[in-house]
């Protein structure tokens, strides 16, 4: 699969999911609060990361090699967490809901074929919580301050 049809593929599973988004009215539910700034959430963030996520994500929030190109199975690989990746181009409701429910879920297909599984019984919403908080903590403080325009405006 080309780099131009990867891209297209990714662009319109994210405008699915920013079209469900707001069609369910999440843009003003303000119900996730991130806590980037707390030590104490931000390390239970981290160890629930570590034996959750990084597998996939990467220990240092890196992601997969070539994230942004499909697999042999047609799925996009686990995108990095960290400046590099569009985590930060999400706010957190729309990152919890990813965690929790699965992107399928969100985006309301159910065929869609992802590797990222939903959490929803295994990860409590303060753990899923505490885990966008660790990742947040580690964004530089211009991507952090985006990011809380973001929040800001929801």
């Amino acid at each position: 699969m080309s780099v131009r049809r990867a891209l297209i593929s990714g662009a319109v599973f994210l405008i699915g999911a920013a079209l469900v988004y707001f069609a369910t009215g999440l843009s003003n539910a303000g119900g996730v609060v991130l806590k980037p700034n707390d030590a104490s959430v931000v390390s239970h963030g981290a160890e629930v990361y570590e034996q959750n996520c990084a597998s996939c994500h990467g220990a240092n929030l890196e992601g997969e090699e070539d994230w942004q190109v499909r697999d042999e199975d047609g799925r996009l690989r686990a995108p990095p967490h960290d400046a590099t990746g569009h985590t930060w181009h999400h706010d957190g409701e729309l990152l919890f809901r990813l965690t929790k429910y699965g992107p399928a879920e969100v985006i309301g297909d159910p065929s869609y074929a992802t590797n990222m599984p939903a959490y929803e019984g295994i990860l409590s919403d303060d753990e899923i919580i505490a885990v966008l908080s660790y990742i947040k903590s580690t964004w530089p403080p211009h991507i952090r301050a985006r990011h809380d325009e973001m929040e800001e405006r929801r």
